[in-house]
């Protein structure tokens, strides 16, 4: 277990056949609501896919950043994968279970500006980030922008828990490691992040 800046990382939590269960429920979840490119509110296309799973999913467009209980298809999101709420019940420390599991996926050249999440009605509850595949190097700031930052790298199997103060730090993912994982046969980089919504 690491602390970075008040986050818990827990290191290889996830062992090798979960991995792979969880990584077969997000290939059905894909197929029920595919990956789509988020755009920002000023038109720029993010470099990440995604899709998401629960009561509500993550979507960002020229409207701006929001939670919706549909699809940009219209489609409303599949259930959350019980092994990915078996993980969160093991370390969120909330009896609140998770309504949203936004679904990131990452190919080699891909990566996550700073943001803080905020988007959410309680910042009492944490976020549970779930890391599958390549290595990616995270890194966290502050509770603003700017200032000195820490880095670490995430690999397949990590967890990490923002919670208290931390859950507003702002963090982003710099850039993924091609070639480091061999657990999605084509590569990249999967990041799970469950919150609670309401």
């Amino acid at each position: 277990m690491l602390n970075l800046r008040g986050m818990t990382l827990f290191r290889g939590l996830i062992g090798t056949d979960a991995q792979g269960q969880l990584v077969a429920a997000l290939r059905e979840i894909v197929r029920e609501a595919p990956l789509f490119h988020p755009v920002t509110s000023s038109g720029k296309q993010m470099s990440v896919r995604m899709t998401s799973a629960g009561r509500f999913g993550w979507i960002s467009d020229r409207q701006g950043y929001r939670y919706s209980e549909r699809h940009p298809d219209g489609l409303v999101w599949p259930a959350i994968p019980r092994i990915a709420l078996d993980i969160w019940r093991d370390v969120a420390g909330t009896k609140r279970e998770p309504e949203s599991c936004l679904i990131n996926f990452y190919d080699a050249g891909a990566k996550m500006g700073m943001h803080q999440d905020r988007d959410e009605a309680d910042f009492a509850q944490p976020v549970v980030s779930i890391s599958l595949g390549d290595e990616a190097l995270f890194r966290v700031g502050n509770l603003t922008r700017g200032g000195k930052t820490e880095s670490v790298w995430l690999s397949s199997g990590d967890v990490l828990v923002m919670a208290g103060e931390a859950r507003l730090l702002y963090h982003g993912v710099d850039r993924v490691k091609a070639g480091s994982s061999t657990l999605l046969p084509r590569g990249g980089r999967i990041n799970l992040t469950l919150r609670v919504v309401t």
